[in-house]
């Protein structure tokens, strides 16, 4: 692993490993989905110019609270692209600004946006009285992009392929 690799988080499978055939690797991505977890893995929209797409649920019907309460101020993104070729899965991280109004999440890219490789937590705690206690916890939140790049770099390495950060460039 060089420098460069450290740097847009490229990550190379173990030394013999097989190499998968894309549908096995996509479905193993897709398997990476659960309930539990404030991210999800899903197929690429007409238009988005990748293969997948990794993203917060913050539109979710069981996740939209937790983001509204926590007011989250940006979306994260990671758009994944097969390059059958190489054995790489290319991969770009994009954030976008989030606007709350009325609790409903209005995305802008209004000032600022991101494109590259990010490694990026969010947290917050809110206080407040509750009907059956005094003065305590009430939300607690941790929101980190290590937490939906660490089992796809697994899943991908796992299945013989690189996954290769893309910082400059086409995906």
């Amino acid at each position: 692993m060089g420098i460069l690799d450290r740097l847009t988080g490229t990550k190379h499978p173990k030394e013999g490993t097989a190499v998968k055939p894309v549908p096995e690797l996509r479905t193993a991505l897709l398997a990476l989905n659960r309930k539990t977890a404030p991210w999800q893995v899903r197929e690429a929209d007409t238009g988005e110019d990748c293969d997948l797409v990794v993203e917060w649920k913050i539109v979710d019907k069981a996740w939209y609270n937790v983001f509204s309460k926590s007011k989250v101020q940006s979306v994260f993104k990671i758009l994944l692209k097969f390059d059958p070729a190489n054995a790489e899965v290319r991969a770009l991280d994009k954030e976008w600004l989030v606007q709350w109004n009325a609790g409903v999440p209005v995305l802008t890219a209004q000032g600022a946006a991101f494109r590259g490789q990010m490694n990026e937590t969010t947290y917050n705690i809110a206080w407040g009285f509750t009907e059956t206690s005094p003065l305590g916890e009430v939300i607690k939140y941790r929101f980190s992009t290590g937490e939906m790049k660490k089992p796809l770099k697994e899943a991908v390495t796992a299945a013989g392929w690189t996954y290769k950060g893309i910082v400059f460039g086409k995906l």
